[in-house]
């Protein structure tokens, strides 16, 4: 294998995100022609009958021809989101240490200012 082959596996960039029981990477790596290229990988922990863990993975290859659909995409998708059921995670409703923090008086949509911290992704950082 020559130098060029090995390197077109190699990351050359690469950073994560803790997000509960998942793990996401972001990974850039080379092409065989020297170009650049985006992974996304969802690592999520999870147990067997046994008890012993192990780690199941999703992977997303993105290419820079893709990069701007993707993005326009993926922040369409997140503003409708918060826009139509707001930042609070509704699963932690359901834990059992859960304390409802809403004022009776607040109104709804005065609750939900500050929505562009959740959907202000930058592509740059990747």
């Amino acid at each position: 294998m020559d130098n060029n082959e090995k390197n077109s596996h190699e990351e050359i960039f690469s950073k994560s995100l803790r997000a509960g029981r998942r793990t996401y990477f972001f990974d850039v790596r080379e092409t065989r022609a020297g170009d650049y290229y985006l992974t996304i990988t969802e690592s999520k922990k999870n147990s067997n009958e046994d008890g012993t863990f192990y780690f199941k993975k999703h992977k997303i290859y993105l290419y820079k021809e893709d990069f701007q659909s993707f993005k326009e995409h993926l922040e369409e998708a997140t503003d409708f989101i918060t826009r139509e059921k707001g930042e609070e995670v509704i699963s932690e409703r359901h834990q059992p240490d859960y304390n409802e923090k809403v004022d009776a008086n607040e109104d709804q949509d005065d609750s939900r200012d500050g929505l562009n911290k959740f959907t202000d992704i930058s592509f740059e950082d990747i």
